[in-house]
């Protein structure tokens, strides 16, 4: 990943992640991330809200349709990715550029909202809210939820 621009983005979502397929039956989810940075005016004692950035995103396969499913319009994220420049022409022919945000990491942020998280079955099938994958794990409970309320199968110690 040298000289890869990665960055992370915290921000709130503008629509609904568009969940569109390719030819090849790859999914993919398109959404925009708007962070407004504020800062505080000692003179006004008052926040003030700086210019909107509005960053167009994107993620592929699996991840695009769970992220279409668990995320939605309005709700405050955190993402982190690689930005990647493409060059295209418009309908009047003009030269553009745009700049793009391929997501590696999205979550919802946890500062104003509570959430809750259904971990996908290891076969990659999904999962249905409430049951586990399998697992030898010592804190999950065959068909059911541990004490963490997620099914187990993590490859590592983590509850969660």
């Amino acid at each position: 990943m040298a000289g890869e621009t990665v960055i992370t983005v915290v921000g709130n979502l503008t629509a609904d992640p568009e969940l569109r397929y390719t030819q090849n039956g790859l999914p993919v989810a398109n959404f925009t991330i708007a962070s407004t940075p504020r800062t505080f005016d000692k003179q006004a004692n008052e926040w003030k809200d700086g210019d909107a950035l509005f960053l167009r995103a994107s993620v592929w396969r699996e991840f695009a349709e769970h992220v279409a499913g668990s995320l939605t319009k309005g709700m405050r994220v955190i993402a982190s990715g690689r930005l990647r420049q493409r060059s295209y022409q418009d309908k009047e022919g003009n030269n553009r550029t745009a700049i793009e945000l391929e997501v590696d990491e999205i979550g919802p942020s946890l500062r104003y909202a509570t959430a809750s998280v259904t971990r996908v079955a290891a076969n990659g099938q999904g999962g249905t809210p409430g049951q586990s994958a399998p697992s030898e794990e010592p804190w999950a409970t065959p068909g059911g939820s541990d004490q963490w309320g997620g099914g187990g199968n993590y490859g590592d110690d983590t509850p969660f």
